[in-house]
């Protein structure tokens, strides 16, 4: 959700504090391990690097490509991960399932068991995706969870909520605004929003 739309029931700011004993432990820990020769400390700094790179815009960059490629569009909805591939991202391990909104099918994310999310895409989930209303709820009333999100569904849509897990993670490909035609891929992609590829948001002109 959004910052903009902040409801008691589900959104759940985080607020971080420096220096704590678990960011401690995990400082001391990390230097122990260097120090033992398990990994060295440059190892470190490319993995830091390499969570940083990991940012909405990425699966952004996605959604863009298949909206002005049919043929990429029809590839990314048969394999997500192979998909990315093309786009020089690594999905690792993780199975990727892209699911596409359309005028009768409103599709959204959850992770009932914790917070599994396609970070290498999206880059880290937001507090409420990983909170226990937000986990529950939405299964369980999708259209009233949504519509405190500010997305109104019309009854007439089916809304599906895809469940991920460890091995697979999933993706909403949200529908193309009208109004951009002959946009370019950078220009479509500024539109497509993190909230939007969970399914709490669609992208808006």
């Amino acid at each position: 959700m959004s910052t903009t739309h902040r409801h008691p029931h589900v959104y759940h700011p985080e607020h971080h504090l420096p220096s704590t004993y678990y960011e401690k432990l995990t400082a001391a820990v990390m230097e122990l391990l260097v120090e033992k020769g398990f990994f060295t400390a440059e190892d470190v700094r490319r993995e830091i690097e390499a969570m940083d790179e990991r940012c909405p815009e990425r699966g952004a960059r996605m959604v863009a490509r298949a909206w002005i490629d049919p043929a990429f569009k029809a590839r990314m909805l048969e394999d997500g991960s192979a998909a990315m591939r093309e786009l020089g991202l690594d999905p690792g391990d993780m199975r990727l399932m892209v699911v596409e909104n359309t005028p009768s099918i409103h599709n959204v994310i959850v992770c009932t068991l914790c917070s599994c999310y396609p970070r290498m895409l999206m880059g880290p989930p937001p507090a409420w995706y990983k909170s226990r209303p937000y986990r529950s709820r939405v299964v369980r009333e999708p259209r009233k969870v949504l519509a405190e999100f500010g997305l109104q569904i019309p009854d007439e849509v089916t809304i599906r909520v895809h469940d991920s897990s460890a091995d697979l993670r999933y993706l909403v490909l949200p529908m193309r605004p009208a109004g951009t035609d002959g946009w370019s891929e950078e220009r479509l992609a500024a539109l497509v929003t993190r909230d939007a590829m969970i399914g709490t948001a669609v992208p808006r002109v």
